[in-house]
Protein backbone atom coordinates (compact mmCIF):
# COMPACT_ATOMS: atom_id res chain seq x y z
CA UNK A 1 0.00 0.00 0.00
CA UNK A 2 1.46 3.67 -1.17
CA UNK A 3 0.83 6.71 1.03
CA UNK A 4 -1.05 7.50 -1.61
CA UNK A 5 -3.98 5.23 -1.29
CA UNK A 6 -4.22 6.34 2.10
CA UNK A 7 -4.21 9.55 1.78
CA UNK A 8 -7.05 9.73 -1.14
CA UNK A 9 -9.46 8.12 1.85
CA UNK A 10 -8.62 10.19 4.54
CA UNK A 11 -9.00 13.21 2.63
CA UNK A 12 -11.80 11.89 0.77
CA UNK A 13 -10.51 12.26 -2.93
CA UNK A 14 -12.37 9.01 -3.68
CA UNK A 15 -14.33 8.87 -6.80
CA UNK A 16 -18.17 7.88 -5.68
CA UNK A 17 -21.10 6.19 -7.89
CA UNK A 18 -24.20 8.31 -7.66
CA UNK A 19 -25.44 5.78 -5.41
CA UNK A 20 -22.81 5.98 -2.67
CA UNK A 21 -22.25 9.34 -2.77
CA UNK A 22 -26.46 10.45 -2.21
CA UNK A 23 -25.99 7.73 0.38
CA UNK A 24 -23.21 8.96 2.08
CA UNK A 25 -25.54 12.39 2.20
CA UNK A 26 -28.23 11.13 3.28
CA UNK A 27 -26.34 9.11 6.44
CA UNK A 28 -25.13 13.01 7.38
CA UNK A 29 -28.28 14.87 7.26
CA UNK A 30 -29.99 12.00 9.11
CA UNK A 31 -26.84 11.70 11.71
CA UNK A 32 -27.12 16.09 12.05
CA UNK A 33 -30.56 16.17 12.41
CA UNK A 34 -31.19 13.10 15.31
CA UNK A 35 -27.90 14.31 16.92
CA UNK A 36 -29.68 17.88 17.15
CA UNK A 37 -33.13 16.66 18.15
CA UNK A 38 -30.97 13.88 20.96
CA UNK A 39 -29.86 17.23 22.66
CA UNK A 40 -32.54 19.49 22.60
CA UNK A 41 -34.25 16.71 24.22
CA UNK A 42 -31.71 16.69 27.09
CA UNK A 43 -32.38 20.25 27.20
CA UNK A 44 -35.97 20.51 27.64
CA UNK A 45 -35.68 17.31 30.21
CA UNK A 46 -32.97 18.21 32.09
CA UNK A 47 -35.31 19.80 34.99
CA UNK A 48 -36.21 16.33 35.58
CA UNK A 49 -33.28 15.19 36.88
CA UNK A 50 -31.59 15.76 40.15
CA UNK A 51 -28.81 17.78 40.64
CA UNK A 52 -27.12 15.42 41.62
CA UNK A 53 -26.80 13.78 38.10
CA UNK A 54 -27.48 16.98 35.87
CA UNK A 55 -24.14 17.09 34.71
CA UNK A 56 -25.00 14.33 32.59
CA UNK A 57 -27.86 15.78 30.95
CA UNK A 58 -25.22 18.93 30.32
CA UNK A 59 -23.03 16.58 28.92
CA UNK A 60 -24.96 14.85 27.24
CA UNK A 61 -26.65 18.10 25.20
CA UNK A 62 -22.86 18.98 25.03
CA UNK A 63 -21.74 15.86 22.65
CA UNK A 64 -25.22 15.97 20.73
CA UNK A 65 -24.71 19.75 19.74
CA UNK A 66 -20.90 19.52 18.97
CA UNK A 67 -21.33 16.56 16.85
CA UNK A 68 -24.32 18.28 15.21
CA UNK A 69 -22.12 20.99 14.30
CA UNK A 70 -19.31 18.93 13.19
CA UNK A 71 -21.62 17.01 10.75
CA UNK A 72 -23.37 20.32 9.47
CA UNK A 73 -20.04 21.17 8.27
CA UNK A 74 -18.54 17.70 6.97
CA UNK A 75 -22.36 18.33 4.86
CA UNK A 76 -21.14 21.38 4.05
CA UNK A 77 -17.58 19.73 2.87
CA UNK A 78 -19.52 17.25 1.04
CA UNK A 79 -22.21 18.97 -1.01
CA UNK A 80 -19.08 21.91 -2.04
CA UNK A 81 -16.53 19.57 -3.07
CA UNK A 82 -17.76 16.83 -5.02
CA UNK A 83 -19.70 17.89 -8.62
CA UNK A 84 -20.80 14.52 -11.50
CA UNK A 85 -18.63 13.87 -13.92
CA UNK A 86 -19.19 14.47 -17.55
CA UNK A 87 -20.99 11.09 -17.98
CA UNK A 88 -23.46 11.66 -14.80
CA UNK A 89 -22.71 8.13 -13.18
CA UNK A 90 -20.78 9.38 -10.36
CA UNK A 91 -19.43 12.43 -8.19
CA UNK A 92 -15.71 13.03 -8.09
CA UNK A 93 -13.68 15.37 -5.85
CA UNK A 94 -12.62 18.96 -7.22
CA UNK A 95 -10.34 18.86 -4.06
CA UNK A 96 -9.41 17.24 -1.19
CA UNK A 97 -12.57 17.33 1.39
CA UNK A 98 -11.75 17.54 4.84
CA UNK A 99 -13.86 14.57 6.07
CA UNK A 100 -12.54 11.65 8.04
CA UNK A 101 -10.05 14.68 9.85
CA UNK A 102 -12.99 16.38 11.01
CA UNK A 103 -14.33 13.07 12.68
CA UNK A 104 -11.17 13.48 14.70
CA UNK A 105 -11.65 16.83 15.51
CA UNK A 106 -15.53 16.03 16.77
CA UNK A 107 -14.27 12.81 19.04
CA UNK A 108 -11.22 14.84 20.63
CA UNK A 109 -14.18 16.66 22.32
CA UNK A 110 -17.34 14.32 22.31
CA UNK A 111 -15.64 11.00 23.25
CA UNK A 112 -13.95 12.67 26.56
CA UNK A 113 -17.15 14.45 27.70
CA UNK A 114 -19.16 10.29 26.79
CA UNK A 115 -16.92 9.29 29.83
CA UNK A 116 -18.16 12.20 31.90
CA UNK A 117 -21.38 11.49 31.02
CA UNK A 118 -20.96 7.76 31.88
CA UNK A 119 -19.71 8.53 35.27
CA UNK A 120 -22.29 11.29 36.42
CA UNK A 121 -24.80 8.54 36.85
CA UNK A 122 -22.55 5.99 38.91
CA UNK A 123 -22.98 5.43 42.53
CA UNK A 124 -19.17 6.51 43.98
CA UNK A 125 -17.47 8.33 46.53
CA UNK A 126 -16.06 11.98 45.51
CA UNK A 127 -12.83 10.71 45.65
CA UNK A 128 -13.53 7.94 43.16
CA UNK A 129 -15.24 9.95 41.18
CA UNK A 130 -12.46 12.53 40.88
CA UNK A 131 -9.94 9.69 40.74
CA UNK A 132 -11.85 7.48 37.71
CA UNK A 133 -13.10 10.46 35.73
CA UNK A 134 -9.65 12.11 35.48
CA UNK A 135 -8.16 8.55 34.56
CA UNK A 136 -11.36 8.42 31.64
CA UNK A 137 -11.33 11.55 30.50
CA UNK A 138 -7.41 11.25 30.08
CA UNK A 139 -7.70 7.91 28.39
CA UNK A 140 -10.54 9.11 25.87
CA UNK A 141 -8.92 12.09 24.58
CA UNK A 142 -5.28 10.28 24.31
CA UNK A 143 -7.39 7.20 22.54
CA UNK A 144 -8.52 9.72 20.02
CA UNK A 145 -5.58 11.85 19.25
CA UNK A 146 -3.37 8.77 18.87
CA UNK A 147 -5.67 7.07 16.60
CA UNK A 148 -5.20 10.48 14.92
CA UNK A 149 -1.61 10.41 14.67
CA UNK A 150 -1.81 6.56 13.05
CA UNK A 151 -3.56 7.88 10.14
CA UNK A 152 -1.57 11.00 9.67
CA UNK A 153 1.77 9.54 10.18
CA UNK A 154 0.33 6.53 8.16
CA UNK A 155 0.24 8.73 5.13
CA UNK A 156 4.19 9.22 5.46
CA UNK A 157 5.88 6.78 2.87
CA UNK A 158 9.47 7.52 4.32
CA UNK A 159 7.59 6.54 7.87
CA UNK A 160 6.12 3.54 6.57
CA UNK A 161 2.62 3.61 5.97
CA UNK A 162 1.62 -0.39 7.93
CA UNK A 163 4.11 0.52 10.59
CA UNK A 164 2.86 3.85 11.85
CA UNK A 165 -0.76 2.37 11.31
CA UNK A 166 -0.09 -0.64 13.75
CA UNK A 167 1.98 1.42 15.91
CA UNK A 168 -0.30 4.25 16.92
CA UNK A 169 -3.45 2.26 16.57
CA UNK A 170 -1.86 -0.47 19.19
CA UNK A 171 -1.18 2.48 21.36
CA UNK A 172 -4.90 3.73 21.43
CA UNK A 173 -5.76 0.62 21.81
CA UNK A 174 -4.49 0.76 25.07
CA UNK A 175 -6.18 3.71 26.43
CA UNK A 176 -8.96 1.85 25.03
CA UNK A 177 -8.68 -0.61 26.91
CA UNK A 178 -8.27 1.86 30.24
CA UNK A 179 -11.56 3.14 29.03
CA UNK A 180 -13.53 -0.76 29.73
CA UNK A 181 -11.26 -1.20 33.06
CA UNK A 182 -12.83 2.04 34.28
CA UNK A 183 -16.14 1.89 33.40
CA UNK A 184 -16.38 -2.05 34.34
CA UNK A 185 -15.25 -0.90 37.67
CA UNK A 186 -18.23 2.17 37.99
CA UNK A 187 -20.34 -0.34 37.61
CA UNK A 188 -19.11 -2.98 39.94
CA UNK A 189 -19.29 -0.03 42.46
CA UNK A 190 -22.62 1.12 41.79
CA UNK A 191 -24.61 -1.79 41.74
CA UNK A 192 -25.54 -1.61 45.06
CA UNK A 193 -26.66 1.57 45.36
CA UNK A 194 -28.34 1.53 42.29
CA UNK A 195 -32.32 0.35 42.38
CA UNK A 196 -33.35 -2.41 40.08
CA UNK A 197 -34.34 -0.43 37.01
CA UNK A 198 -31.69 1.81 37.07
CA UNK A 199 -29.28 -0.60 37.37
CA UNK A 200 -30.64 -2.24 34.13
CA UNK A 201 -30.68 0.78 32.19
CA UNK A 202 -27.18 1.75 33.24
CA UNK A 203 -26.03 -1.73 31.71
CA UNK A 204 -27.73 -1.50 28.79
CA UNK A 205 -25.99 2.28 28.44
CA UNK A 206 -22.35 1.00 29.16
CA UNK A 207 -23.11 -2.28 26.80
CA UNK A 208 -24.42 -0.53 24.37
CA UNK A 209 -21.45 2.46 24.31
CA UNK A 210 -18.71 -0.71 24.26
CA UNK A 211 -20.40 -2.20 21.67
CA UNK A 212 -20.57 0.32 19.61
CA UNK A 213 -17.30 1.81 20.12
CA UNK A 214 -15.65 -1.83 18.74
CA UNK A 215 -16.99 -0.66 15.73
CA UNK A 216 -13.99 2.46 15.30
CA UNK A 217 -10.85 0.55 15.41
CA UNK A 218 -12.36 -1.70 12.77
CA UNK A 219 -13.25 1.22 10.42
CA UNK A 220 -9.39 2.46 11.46
CA UNK A 221 -8.39 -0.61 9.73
CA UNK A 222 -10.30 -0.58 6.29
CA UNK A 223 -7.43 1.62 4.33
CA UNK A 224 -4.75 -1.13 6.02
CA UNK A 225 -6.24 -4.04 4.47
CA UNK A 226 -9.27 -2.91 1.70
CA UNK A 227 -7.30 -0.14 0.05
CA UNK A 228 -8.70 3.12 1.09
CA UNK A 229 -9.00 3.92 -2.31
CA UNK A 230 -11.83 1.19 -3.31
CA UNK A 231 -15.07 3.54 -3.17
CA UNK A 232 -17.20 0.58 -1.98
CA UNK A 233 -15.38 -0.07 1.25
CA UNK A 234 -14.84 3.81 1.65
CA UNK A 235 -18.44 4.50 1.64
CA UNK A 236 -19.13 1.42 4.05
CA UNK A 237 -16.50 2.94 6.37
CA UNK A 238 -18.45 6.56 5.95
CA UNK A 239 -21.62 4.46 6.87
CA UNK A 240 -19.94 3.00 9.91
CA UNK A 241 -18.70 5.57 10.98
CA UNK A 242 -21.83 7.63 10.75
CA UNK A 243 -24.22 5.14 12.16
CA UNK A 244 -21.43 4.51 15.07
CA UNK A 245 -21.90 8.21 16.20
CA UNK A 246 -25.50 8.02 16.34
CA UNK A 247 -25.53 4.90 18.76
CA UNK A 248 -22.74 6.39 20.42
CA UNK A 249 -23.83 9.62 20.85
CA UNK A 250 -27.81 10.60 20.77
CA UNK A 251 -29.06 6.56 22.00
CA UNK A 252 -26.51 6.31 24.74
CA UNK A 253 -27.12 9.66 25.63
CA UNK A 254 -31.17 8.91 25.95
CA UNK A 255 -29.75 5.58 27.95
CA UNK A 256 -28.04 7.64 30.30
CA UNK A 257 -30.59 10.03 30.30
CA UNK A 258 -33.12 7.79 31.58
CA UNK A 259 -30.87 6.23 34.00
CA UNK A 260 -30.34 9.72 35.49
CA UNK A 261 -34.29 10.12 35.28
CA UNK A 262 -34.48 6.91 37.53
CA UNK A 263 -31.98 7.48 40.16
CA UNK A 264 -34.07 11.00 40.34
CA UNK A 265 -37.17 9.26 41.14
CA UNK A 266 -35.51 6.56 43.86
CA UNK A 267 -33.96 9.22 45.55
CA UNK A 268 -37.02 11.51 45.91
CA UNK A 269 -38.81 8.13 46.88
CA UNK A 270 -35.84 7.36 49.42
CA UNK A 271 -36.31 10.91 50.85
CA UNK A 272 -39.75 10.87 51.45
CA UNK A 273 -40.03 7.95 53.24
CA UNK A 274 -37.65 10.13 55.64
CA UNK A 275 -39.75 12.67 56.61
CA UNK A 276 -37.21 14.95 58.23
CA UNK A 277 -35.19 14.98 54.76
CA UNK A 278 -38.26 16.23 52.88
CA UNK A 279 -37.69 19.60 53.31
CA UNK A 280 -33.81 19.61 53.16
CA UNK A 281 -33.32 16.91 50.34
CA UNK A 282 -36.02 16.89 47.84
CA UNK A 283 -36.50 20.82 47.00
CA UNK A 284 -33.16 20.81 46.37
CA UNK A 285 -32.87 17.63 43.89
CA UNK A 286 -35.84 17.49 42.18
CA UNK A 287 -37.37 20.70 40.09
CA UNK A 288 -40.32 19.00 38.53
CA UNK A 289 -42.10 15.83 37.50
CA UNK A 290 -40.21 12.71 36.42
CA UNK A 291 -41.47 11.08 33.13
CA UNK A 292 -40.68 7.73 31.72
CA UNK A 293 -42.22 6.47 28.56
CA UNK A 294 -45.51 8.07 28.90
CA UNK A 295 -45.60 6.97 32.94
CA UNK A 296 -45.22 9.74 35.69
CA UNK A 297 -42.61 8.33 38.14
CA UNK A 298 -42.66 11.30 40.77
CA UNK A 299 -43.53 14.39 41.33
CA UNK A 300 -41.77 17.41 43.87
CA UNK A 301 -42.94 17.41 47.12
CA UNK A 302 -45.47 20.36 48.23
CA UNK A 303 -43.64 23.10 49.78
CA UNK A 304 -43.28 22.74 53.66
CA UNK A 305 -42.93 25.15 56.50
CA UNK A 306 -40.06 24.24 58.21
Amino acid sequence: MTSTVLAAEFSATTTYSNTAYLLLLYAFVVAAFALFAAGLYGVKTASEVSKAYRASAIASTCICWVATAAYAVLIIEWVTNFSPTPDGLHYAPARAAVITELRYMDWSVTVPLLTVELLAVAALTRAQTIRWRTAAVVSAALMIVTGFLGVIFGQDALRGVNAAMWVWGAISTAFFVVLYVVAARAYRASTAALSPASSKSYRAALILLFTVFLAYPLAYLVPWWAGADNPGWATAEQLTFTIADIAAKAGFGLLIHRTAKLRTAHDAEHAASTPHRIAAAVPDTMASEVWISGELLSVPPAPTQP
